[in-house]
């Protein structure tokens, strides 16, 4: 069997195409990706040109309105940052050849993680390795699973369905959806408040709100009460959800532990129902295949120590 060196394929790409192929994809578009690399765009199409034929592939389907990625183009995205990624940890994996534990910890979590043992974990750690830095990204669910894919983050916190292949994923703690409206609303502030009354309520609600998606459960508390079926406000983005509620934008699902302190502040107020709400798993996703420094290996050591722990009856979060 060839070793990885001795195939020709490697010998024949230059992998500056790599590069520029990502940025191309990651910017949706020849001429953003020219705007950000700060080159023509003659030059960009020629690279992307110059990778189709040694792959012998079409990569992209383009045209004055559309950009979207071939099957065979989306192979080469997802392997090329796959390859990339492991390229970036290079620095840390050398560094963390030295006794003291340093490096860079990449988190890519979603906008609602609220967690008083994840925070717990931070902080320990933080303690304990003062030289560690941290980079810490708010992203849709879907997004940090594609992260995860593309070995772009030591680990993900996420919502989640089914753990996608290849990853592995463990519950961080469970919380419940309730329903919330803002200080215009017509039934904020109201006592006995009778299901009926949310009937053709107008809706805001997150993106992934939907059949077969993390929220589903929600979509279908929200169809039972006869609430309006299309939201009139969508985001992947907590806080703005919040934000539409308070404005009544409309009635809006939130976890009920984050939404407490709003609660308390006279700027959200819980509708029915108030029993068996919709109850989701946060979890915590890792990539088996990827290189970790020390920093990385030491904090989700620590992190999976606190789920071994700690039992699930202990982070599940009613209010």
């Amino acid at each position: 069997m060839l070793k990885p060196y001795e195939q020709r394929f490697p010998w024949h790409l230059d992998w500056n195409l790599l590069r520029t192929f990502m940025v191309v994809v990651d910017q949706g578009g020849i001429t953003p990706a020219a705007h950000y690399l700060g080159l023509k765009q003659p030059t960009i199409s020629a690279a992307l040109k110059r990778l189709e034929d040694i792959t012998g592939r079409k990569l992209v389907n383009r045209s004055p309105k559309h950009f979207s990625l071939t099957p065979w183009g989306q192979v080469l995205y997802t392997e090329a940052s796959s390859i990339f990624g492991a390229v970036t940890q290079l620095p840390d994996l050398m560094d963390g050849l030295e006794e003291e534990v340093t490096g860079q910890i990449s988190i890519a979590v979603a906008s609602h993680v609220v967690s008083p043992h994840f925070d717990d974990v931070l902080k320990r750690f933080n303690a304990l390795y003062p030289g560690v830095h941290y980079t810490i990204s708010t992203i849709d669910s879907t997004e940090v699973i594609a992260y995860l894919l593309q070995n772009r983050v030591t680990f993900g916190v996420c919502l989640l369905n089914e753990a996608p292949m290849g990853l592995e994923a463990r519950v961080l703690y469970r919380e419940f959806f309730g329903l919330f409206c803002g200080p215009p609303h017509r039934l904020f502030g109201q006592t006995n408040i009778e299901l009926s009354e949310l009937k053709n309520e107008a809706v805001v609600t997150f993106q992934t709100d939907e059949v077969n998606g993390p929220l589903e459960s929600v979509a279908h508390m929200r169809k039972k009460l006869g609430m309006r079926v299309e939201p009139k406000g969508l985001s992947s983005n907590l806080p703005e959800v919040r934000r539409m509620i308070v404005a009544n934008i409309g009635i809006g699902a939130l976890p009920v532990h984050v939404a407490e302190r709003d609660v308390r502040a006279g700027l959200l107020w819980q509708v029915p129902p108030y029993k068996s709400l919709p109850a989701i798993d946060i979890h915590v996703l890792t990539n088996p295949k990827r290189s970790m420094n020390k920093a990385e290996q030491a904090l989700v050591k620590m992190l999976n120590e606190q789920l071994d722990t700690v039992p699930l009856e202990e982070r599940i979060y009613n209010a």
